[in-house]
């Protein structure tokens, strides 16, 4: 583990840069003479060539982006929000920042029990400030540009502020998120004098976000969270809340966790994602882990076996999920025993090739505390971007604010998180505690899962990760057997039609090639719906003796590099 020290705030925090231990070597791959950058938005991903042709970092292009998305797809993430970041250099060693965001001190788990002990409806708790969590973005960003920036920290805010300033033109997929979801949106610059959603091309801006990344680009990290900037955002918050809640100390007490990586070997590779409060990294191993023992590569995308293997190791990995993943702070989490060899080996002899299991329930791996599985709504939003620099640095980064425009409220321009809701909403179920219950100054669980992948010679191979809330570690897992046992390009990887089943059904998604596989997944147990879900995923890989990047398809996304 890399440890080191650097001036956060106003005093000195210890970091634990978590790397990994793989035997060092000379970076002989071609590399790109600029880098490589995937994002969401086309916007976004220029901001981190902007930072990238300056010579600036891949850490340096990442945050660029995360704060141009804050203005271009204020619906999915920003500096309201908060991320996961993984780091890795050309030794290949791989660092983690958790910028999750925290529950206020005064949180106790009966946060969204009413009088009568039952919960608060879901679409009052996420509409007020019991949803919102100090954000953790800004001090993520700042963590990470401390170990790793090249740039000024105020030329990393520049595109950012440009956009917010100058205008952008209003995007296809924001116009929709805007109609579905615009009881949440309507504190933006988004609606006519009549409460409309203003036509797709039209030229926004959004000065008081413009004013809001000025400062914190000028004054630095620090005036995000202390100060008259830090006590107002507390109040906003407090004022939204129909209990004591958030206070100064609460936001100006805000430090972001430095994480050690969950890195293990799925066939040949060496894949590291990010541990908890991350659910990502331990569901994607678990899936892969317990398809280690079938011959995938034989059986390849157009077999319905494929993805009925598939759906089953889904199933074993979120009943553990559910089950045992939380704040490490908070919770003893059984990494080592969810991702031990042997333990998925036993787990993926309960799949069968020829039938569903009639049931799934959560194992019993080593260090396991005896917990209740919560009944945490549904996750949404989000938005992840790769990034490779021309030194062979990697940055795979995920940031959110939960579900569509977060919790509906705005300050200094932006949206605030309602990622409060990912906790359990009951505190105990049937007599047990809940894992991933509320708690004071704890983070809540997240579905966010970015990735790095390296081939057997240590040659970082991929820089993943995807959006979607509960989707995400099935994306992620479905392009990388794609990637690495189906030999496909990332690009065609995340192509591939979408299957999830964290539970009892299985839905795939409409119009794709999975529709013609329904009836044999049917006649294996499945019960089957196609539905539509959220699926954006973005990559940078070393493929074919280049560097090429890869963005979905279903989404506004691109890669650009040079």
């Amino acid at each position: 583990m890399l440890l080191r020290r650097l001036m956060f705030f106003l005093a000195p925090l210890a970091l634990a840069a978590c790397a990994a231990t793989p035997t060092p070597f000379a970076f002989t791959l071609p590399l790109p003479q600029t880098g490589l950058v995937s994002a969401a938005d086309p916007r976004a991903a220029e901001a981190g060539m902007a930072m990238l042709r300056q010579g600036g970092s891949a850490t340096d292009a990442a945050i660029a982006v995360m704060l141009a998305l804050t203005v271009v797809e204020p619906q999915s993430s920003g500096i309201g929000g908060g991320g996961f970041y993984l780091h890795t250099n050309a030794a290949g060693e791989v660092e983690t920042i958790d910028g999750r965001e925290t529950a206020p001190a005064s949180a106790t788990p009966d946060w969204f029990l009413l009088p009568d002990g039952t919960t608060t409806p879901y679409s009052q708790a996420v509409m007020s400030g019991l949803s919102i969590g100090v954000p953790g973005n800004i001090a993520l960003a700042a963590q990470a540009h401390a170990e790793h920036g090249r740039l000024p920290w105020s030329a990393l805010f520049q595109p950012a502020i440009a956009l917010a300033h100058n205008g952008w033109s209003l995007s296809a997929r924001s116009a929709e998120f805007l109609q579905r979801a615009a009881d949440r949106a309507r504190r933006g610059p988004f609606f006519d004098v009549e409460g409309r959603v203003l036509p797709v091309g039209h030229m926004l801006t959004n000065p008081a976000l413009a004013q809001t990344l000025a400062r914190i680009a000028a004054e630095g990290p620090d005036s995000f969270y202390r100060g008259e900037h830090g006590a107002a955002l507390a109040q906003t918050i407090a004022d939204a809340t129909p209990r004591a809640g958030m206070t100064a100390q609460d936001v100006a007490d805000y430090r972001p966790a430095a994480r050690d990586p969950v890195c293990r070997i799925y066939r040949t590779y060496r894949i590291c994602g990010m541990g908890p409060p991350s659910s990502g990294a331990t569901t994607v191993l678990a899936i892969l882990g317990q398809l280690e023992r079938f011959d995938m590569a034989a059986l390849g995308p157009d077999n319905p076996t494929s993805w009925h293997l598939f759906a089953e190791s889904q199933r074993l990995a979120y009943a553990d999920r559910e089950r045992f993943l939380a704040d490490p702070d908070f919770v003893a989490v059984p990494v080592e025993g969810l991702t031990d060899p042997a333990y998925l080996a036993a787990r993926s002899r309960l799949i069968a090739a020829d039938s569903r299991m009639a049931s799934v329930a959560a194992g019993s791996p080593t260090d396991a505390l005896a917990l209740a599985d919560g009944d945490e709504p549904e996750e949404h939003g989000t938005s992840h971007f790769a990034v490779v620099d021309a030194a062979g640095n990697g940055v795979s980064y995920t940031s959110t604010i939960e579900g569509s425009f977060g919790s509906g409220y705005m300050f200094g321009g932006f949206y605030l998180n309602n990622e409060l809701t990912d906790f359990s909403m009951m505190p105990a179920i049937g007599g047990a505690a809940v894992s991933n219950r509320v708690e004071g100054g704890k983070r809540p669980r997240s579905s966010m899962a970015p990735t790095l992948v390296f081939s057997a010679n240590g040659h970082l191979r991929l820089v993943i990760g995807a959006a979607g809330g509960g989707t995400i570690p099935v994306q992620v897992a479905k392009a990388l057997i794609g990637v690495l046992d189906w030999d496909l390009s990332a690009a065609d990887a995340i192509a591939l039609p979408g299957l999830y089943a964290p539970g009892e059904g299985v839905a795939i998604e409409p119009g794709t090639a999975l529709a013609s596989m329904q009836p044999a997944l049917e006649a294996l147990g499945h019960t089957v719906t196609a539905r539509p879900m959220p699926f954006k995923a973005n990559a940078v890989e070393y493929r074919d003796g280049r560097w090429q990047g890869a963005a979905d398809p279903r989404s506004e996304g691109v890669a650009l590099g040079e």
